[in-house]
């Protein structure tokens, strides 16, 4: 063959090649352990803006992470969104994750909201207050979560298991804010106020106080902000009996954890996994999270939804969260001695 044959060819094959390779280059992979519609109309919008294609794997936080693990470095995802500062923890200590250097991250994300060592970044804010029975409670006599434990609230509390990783993380916090010894009186103490023994999900602890079996609910505000716009009109009912309570607000302020992110250490797609992260945290994809999952913005300038406005403003906790997964073996033997089932 001629070296013109050669050129032609050569020039021919790259034609083909390249599209493809391009193709390749435009996607990112995301284990997410949020549903799908709370998270996929914000990666349609980034792949609109950006012509990034989001593959989008769905499932259980722990499976999730269990699944990185079995995959290694070979797993196809280059990010994972996970829910709570404790899970986030475990994939990087799991080694699943990598470090992201980002000023755009690093400018917006409070650094009580991401992890010392950029392993993870918070994407929303939850809060967990004390909700209570209107009419049934009077809000004067409620303070601080430590204060549950007076003879005010015996037999009155709903809560879930200390299997619950929401529940491990507020004992966590507790542990940080007032030592293990002071927590773990608490916790005995605090287990003899439940109205029942703990089941279900946050949403079950605030129909058992709409239907009278508590009158105070620990419940995470994005639960009761999705039964008041629920199309379902029981749950709209008892979630109408409900208010929100801010404790701590004299002191270290109200337990709040994220939904975040990190980039997967094996991951092949870095560069267009760090620009989905950057996305997740600009002002019109923190305004939407505001908006659709009664979540508050991670940013500082963006403002909540109506909804939550109404609950008013409060003070937070301003813990650095990886604290929370640093304590969280402590915090469940703890609540294991406690006899928090």
């Amino acid at each position: 063959m001629s070296p013109v044959s050669k050129s032609i060819l050569l020039s021919l094959m790259l034609t083909f090649i390249a599209p493809s390779l391009s193709l390749a280059d435009e996607v990112v992979n995301l284990y997410s352990a949020r549903k799908e519609q709370l998270i996929k109309p914000l990666l349609d919008r980034f792949s609109e803006q950006t012509g990034i294609k989001v593959n989008l794997v769905t499932g259980k936080a722990d499976a999730l992470l269990q699944r990185l693990q079995s995959e290694g470095r070979n797993t196809p995802a280059d990010m994972l969104i996970t829910t709570d500062a404790g899970r986030l923890h475990r994939a990087k200590a799991a080694g699943v994750t990598q470090a992201v250097e980002s000023k755009v991250l690093r400018d917006v994300v409070p650094e009580s909201f991401r992890d010392p060592d950029s392993h993870w970044y918070g994407l929303s804010l939850r809060a967990r207050p004390i909700l209570y029975v209107k009419g049934k409670v009077d809000p004067s006599r409620l303070s601080t979560y430590e204060a549950l434990i007076d003879p005010d609230w015996d037999n009155r509390i709903c809560i879930r298991s200390s299997g619950n990783i929401y529940n491990q993380s507020l004992v966590a916090s507790m542990i940080a804010a007032n030592g293990a010894e002071a927590t773990e009186t608490w916790a005995k103490a605090f287990v003899k106020q439940f109205a029942r023994p703990p089941k279900g999900g946050d949403r079950d602890q605030i129909k058992a106080a709409a239907a009278g079996l508590c009158d105070i609910a620990i419940a995470n505000t994005y639960y009761l902000a999705g039964m008041l716009t629920s199309k379902d009109q029981a749950q709209r009912d008892a979630a109408a009996k409900m208010a929100v309570f801010w404790p701590n607000q004299q002191g270290r302020g109200a337990h709040v954890n994220v939904s975040g992110a990190a980039l997967t250490k094996a991951a092949k797609n870095r560069k267009n996994a760090v620009k989905l992260l950057e996305f997740l945290v600009n002002r019109d994809s923190q305004a939407w999270y505001a908006e659709a999952n009664g979540e508050y913005p991670v940013r500082t300038d963006v403002e909540p939804n109506e909804l939550l406005k109404e609950w008013g403003d409060f003070k937070m906790d301003r813990l650095n969260l990886a604290q929370l997964g640093l304590l969280n073996p402590d915090a469940l033997r703890m609540m294991d001695r406690a006899g928090w089932k």
